[in-house]
């Protein structure tokens, strides 16, 4: 029996399918039907499963959970203190003196100006609270758009393996037709690459993989848990999971790239040069070494095999600047001469 999920956000009408859609992209699994049916087709999707140890996912929710009572409690000390002045204006306005009716006729036009400033500077400054500050502590408790991190935790709780669900930001509404438009596809392939790479899901448990790109729709995570629990569908069906919407072909799926055993082997040895380069001080190369390699291979002209050459060497060189043979270090850490399928 299907999950009593959220009401459905896109109302449009379902359009005949007119076949199977151009790869990368394939028709998603009928078995998350009823996960799909939730989602808003003005986004894109993505799902991961996040297998951090349940002791660092609470501390990594407690920082959240920290700022957000601070700004809320910092809040209602700044309101428990500024209300009174403000409702003495209002009776000053009404034509009951106190003290904060200003004798304008006795005044300068600098004390003027320096009181019209310094009461403007403040109420200014409470305004800005007020719209700006006050909506993170009520978003992160009662908000409802897309749920909030209170109920997703008070629901799903903290699990050994979570289902966490990336919705796309503003920029999707650039895409218009992917497949009428090359340009934007290639676009969409690298945004999702990035928002895939095994390094970033491997670095970061799923709250922090929030970015000016991607948010989390905890509605969807919360609705995602409810079907697995319900044995609707199975945990590793949202294992990297990647859905977009197209008119035409209705929500797609984008093919998995990086799951094969031979992805799976590279991943491995990546994961132990890190380790081996920490063991002796040098992670910053590590990272620096992952910078340069995602910089060249987004650049125009493709990765191919003369450009990974010039890279090589520079990564070599950066490497030996700071007195680390990178061939050696590979082959003492991952017990081969190279990255595992090139």
């Amino acid at each position: 029996m299907a999950p009593k999920v959220k009401a459905v956000k896109s109302k449009a009408p379902k359009k005949a399918a007119v076949g199977a859609p151009p790869k990368p992209f394939k028709k998603p699994a009928e078995v998350l039907q009823p996960f799909i049916e939730t989602l808003d087709q003005k986004h894109v999707y993505i799902t991961h499963i996040d297998s951090k140890p349940v002791e660092f996912k609470k501390k990594i929710f407690l920082v959240p959970v920290g700022m957000n009572l601070a700004v809320a409690a910092l809040f209602v000390l700044r309101m428990y203190w500024i209300l009174p002045y403000y409702f003495k204006f209002v009776q000053s306005a009404m034509g009951y003196p106190n003290e904060t009716t200003f004798p304008t006729a006795d005044s300068t036009w600098g004390q003027l100006l320096w009181e019209v400033a310094k009461r403007g500077g403040s109420l200014t400054l409470d305004l800005m609270l007020f719209i700006f500050v006050w909506p993170w502590p009520v978003e992160f408790v009662f908000g409802t758009s897309y749920s909030n991190p209170v109920s997703w935790r008070w629901k799903v709780g903290f699990r050994e393996k979570e289902i966490y669900v990336r919705r796309s930001r503003e920029w999707d509404q650039q895409l218009g037709d992917i497949f009428k438009d090359r340009e934007r596809n290639e676009a969409l392939q690298q945004v999702i690459r990035q928002a895939c790479s095994p390094l970033l899901l491997q670095e970061k448990t799923g709250y922090l993989t929030m970015t000016g790109q991607w948010d989390l729709d905890w509605q969807a995570m919360i609705d995602a848990h409810t079907m697995v629990d319900r044995n609707d569908v199975a945990l590793d069906a949202f294992r990297r999971l990647v859905l977009v919407y197209h008119e035409d072909y209705g929500w797609m799926s984008v093919e998995e790239e990086g799951v094969t055993a031979k992805e799976d082997d590279r991943r491995r040895q990546v994961f132990q040069f890190r380790d081996a380069l920490n063991a002796i001080g040098k992670e910053n190369l590590f990272f620096r070494w992952i910078e340069i390699v995602q910089f060249e291979s987004s650049q125009p002209g493709g990765f191919g095999p003369e450009k990974q050459v010039v890279v090589a060497k520079q990564i070599r060189d950066l490497f030996q600047k700071e007195g680390v043979d990178f061939d050696q270090v590979w082959h003492d850490a991952v017990g081969s001469d190279g990255l595992s399928g090139m």
